[in-house]
Formats: structure tokens, sequence, C-alpha cells
């Protein structure tokens, strides 16, 4: 596997304009939450788990993929997947599954059509054209950037 920094590096060559990284600020966290929320309401027998099951067994597969990046980046989406897992049980005990459902479906569309947007701008195909790998990645290489800030290594 790759590491954390020749990922970053690949990414960031497709992600050079400043519009397109502004965009992606908004629009990554945007994406990562729909699909979080998508999940949330897909039904769970109530032998099996609770709502959100789904959805806490794919944040689970995408941390292995962080962890074995970075320990460090695991960790920090780990923290990132339990909030955005707190907000989005709050919202569907708040609204109910099929409200929720439809937001999520919105926010997706939206969010996928700035991304597409940034990507005009910067002139470039988004990286996930080259390989799918890289829906996983937007999300932890915007992380990396947080963790630089914050002087973490990662």
């Amino acid at each position: 596997m790759r590491s954390a920094e020749e990922w970053f590096s690949s990414y960031s060559q497709d992600h050079q304009n400043s519009i397109n990284r502004t965009i992606h600020w908004v629009c990554v966290p945007a994406i990562l939450w729909s699909v979080i929320a998508a999940l949330w309401t897909i039904p769970v027998p109530g032998a099996v788990g609770a709502p959100g099951l789904w959805s806490w067994l794919a944040m689970t597969a995408a941390l292995i993929f962080y962890i074995r990046m970075s320990r460090t980046l695991g960790l920090l989406m780990f923290v990132l997947f339990g909030v955005l897992g707190v907000f989005t049980n709050a919202l569907y005990w708040t609204l109910g599954a099929m409200p929720l459902l439809a937001l999520a479906v919105a926010v997706f569309v939206v969010a996928w059509a700035g991304q597409f947007v940034g990507h005009i701008f910067e002139g470039r195909r988004p990286s996930f054209f080259t390989d799918l790998s890289y829906l996983m990645v937007g999300p932890a290489w915007l992380m990396s950037k947080l963790m630089r800030r914050a002087g973490l290594a990662y």
C-alpha cells in the first residue's frame, strides 16, 4: 500500500487551483456526511442491531484504510466519524429515515456538482477517475491539512 505522503502528493497534483481547493473544503465533508447519512437509513433488523449499523460498518472499513495510511490520521478520522455518527443519529431520530435520506441525497448531488465545478476551474479530472481509492483519500487529505496546521505529523 502507498504511504500517506504518496497518496497526498498524488492527490494534491489534481488540486492546485485555489477555487477548487476551497470548494473541496466544503464539498468533501458534505459528501462524506451524505454517504454516512444515506447508509444510516438502510433498515436494520432489530435482532441484528440498531439504526446506523450499516453506516458504522462502512466507517469501520474506511478506518482500516486510514489506519494503514497513518495511525494518527486513523485516530483523527475515528473522532470525525464519531462526531458525524452522533450528528446523523440525532437527525435520524429527529427527522425520520425518509426525510434524512432525502436530505442526504440532496446534499450528495449538490456537493458532487460543486466538486465537478471545482475541477472545471482546476482544468483536470477528479483523481478518482484514475483510481477509485481517491474517493477515500479526499477526506484524509483534508484531515492531513488540519493536522499540519495543528503541528501534528501523520
